[in-house]
């Protein structure tokens, strides 16, 4: 297989891993099958691909939301190694969407198991991070998970998140991250 993407791809990079903003055409392999998948971006896809929480429903409101060329990096961005010969696919973390009008955006992540505790959701969160803070009307960095998943958590409090109450849905929690210094 070829390591080489089929289009140029936005991409941030991190210590371990090459953060690649997700385009109509890379959603759009993803949901045809891994090998298309695989091809498109320019790495190997694991079998357990996808990982939890971005399932196919997941990534068609990822497509739908990438019609609108002002999303394009305020959602989907893949994570993929940069330890081995040939880079893989480790996981999704990305946005919700673009910054709202209080200058918020909130933020999501999964990796697959096989690379789950061994920081690489934490490094790809601070990437990110970094990279809305680099958009002067982004104030607020947000994240909510479920109050057990204890290792998402950990991401958080990693990435200097304050717990900030009950989220948007029953049942989940609120985490938050203010730019240091204000507008």
């Amino acid at each position: 297989m070829s390591h080489k993407p089929r289009h140029p791809l936005r991409v941030v990079e991190s210590r371990r891993m090459t953060l690649v903003a997700a385009t109509p055409e890379l959603v759009q392999a993803d949901l045809a099958s891994r090998t298309d998948f695989g091809e498109a971006i320019g790495a190997d896809v694991p079998e357990e691909w996808p990982p939890d929480l971005f399932d196919s429903m997941a990534m068609r409101v990822a497509l739908q939301q990438l019609q609108d060329p002002a999303e394009h990096g305020w959602s989907l961005w893949y994570l993929l190694s940069k330890d081995q010969e040939a880079p893989k696919v480790l996981g999704i973390c990305g946005f919700k969407g673009k910054p709202d009008r209080a200058g918020s955006v909130e933020i999501g992540y999964s990796v697959l198991r096989q690379f789950r505790i061994q920081g690489y959701a934490t490094e790809a969160v601070a990437r990110l991070v970094t990279w809305a803070f680099s958009h002067q009307n982004v104030v607020e960095v947000t994240a909510e998970t479920l109050p057990h998943l204890r290792q998402s958590i950990r991401v958080m409090e990693k990435n200097g998140f304050s717990f900030r109450g009950p989220g948007s849905e029953y049942g989940v929690i609120r985490y938050a991250l203010q730019r240091s210094g204000g507008r």
